[in-house]
């Protein structure tokens, strides 16, 4: 049996699977906020007790955490964990657990998906042989190259995220203004990300909004997508325009950076919910917008995932390759 986990800000994905190639077989899969446990453990017991997963007979673990990934250890980025993997191989006598990044385990998960898992928002012309790259807006902006070596996908992490935030017009100069007024350094996850929707909120809107009377509100990003796709508000039209701007640009800036010839892959939950705003072409002018390699830009594969388990999928994968 394999034990696969994806570690969130907000939510934690943890699900006990049975090998398989290429793609593990689930057995039982649940859902947990992240900040209602002490830590991975106490989480991993929960589970346990709840599906009476009977952990002898787990040989190979790994979990995707939003975070870096130092040798077998991960302190995540907005939740005061810190993850062993040796710890937790030896709390619950699993003989190997690997920790990965959290794209880290999406892009293993991307490799086995299913046609019907993905929505092309442009066909192009994969290169046989070419790398492909993956970025995912939700709590935060996860981005990951799949470097093709000799024919296989080797997913590779990054921080690419927290990189500094890169205007292209005069409104996003005063999306930079305001961003370093208030954070004193702005990078790409203070747009594209929820939270970054509530920060281009703020600037769009001179008065109150009557679709969000608060700006605090947990649901606020959920809340300002569904006025603006409904066109109830006009002001947070322009500030999901600005994200689905933002969002394009810097996916291609993801596809120059890794030559993605062999296609871009669009995770997270946010990508799924604002399918409208991704579709109407505003996305992929920005990814292309980019002289002198529109034309390349042009035929690269660029698809949204739809299988919101994708990067528990890739955790167990990768837990099967290890075992």
């Amino acid at each position: 049996m394999l034990l696969a986990g994806d570690v969130g800000g907000t939510k934690t994905l943890l699900g006990l699977f049975e090998s398989h190639t290429p793609r593990p077989l689930p057995i039982a899969v649940d859902e947990f906020s992240t900040l209602d446990f002490s830590g991975l453990a106490s989480l991993v017991s929960a589970f346990a007790t709840q599906w009476e997963v009977p952990m002898a007979s787990v040989r190979s673990a790994c979990f995707g955490v939003a975070g870096p990934v130092i040798g077998e250890a991960a302190s995540l980025t907005n939740v005061p964990w810190r993850i062993d993997g040796p710890e937790i191989a030896g709390t619950f006598g699993i003989p190997r657990v690997a920790l990965l990044n959290d794209l880290q385990a999406m892009a293993y998960g991307a490799t086995v998906l299913r046609g019907d898992e993905l929505q092309v928002l442009q066909e192009g012309a994969p290169v046989r042989g070419g790398n492909m790259a993956l970025l995912a807006a939700g709590t935060g902006l996860g981005e990951a190259l799949l470097h093709n070596v000799e024919g296989q996908f080797i997913p590779s992490p990054s921080e690419a995220g927290h990189s500094d935030f890169p205007a292209r017009s005069e409104r996003e100069i005063v999306v930079l203004r305001h961003l370093i007024r208030r954070f004193g350094r702005a990078c790409v996850e203070d747009v594209v990300s929820g939270p970054g929707l509530v920060n281009l909120h703020e600037v769009t809107h001179d008065a109150s909004c009557p679709a969000l009377p608060r700006r605090d509100h947990p649901d606020a990003p959920a809340i300002i997508s569904k006025a603006a796709l409904e066109r109830s508000c006009l002001s947070c039209v322009e500030a999901l325009e600005l994200f689905v701007d933002a969002y394009g640009a810097e996916a291609g800036n993801l596809a120059l950076r890794t030559v993605a010839t062999g296609g871009v892959f669009v995770g997270g939950g946010i990508g799924r919910k604002i399918m409208p705003a991704l579709t109407d072409g505003r996305f992929l002018r920005a990814f292309s917008d980019k002289a002198p390699f529109q034309e390349m830009l042009r035929k690269m594969p660029v698809k949204v995932i739809l299988n919101g388990h994708v990067a528990l999928l890739g955790a167990a994968v990768y837990a099967g390759l290890s075992h």
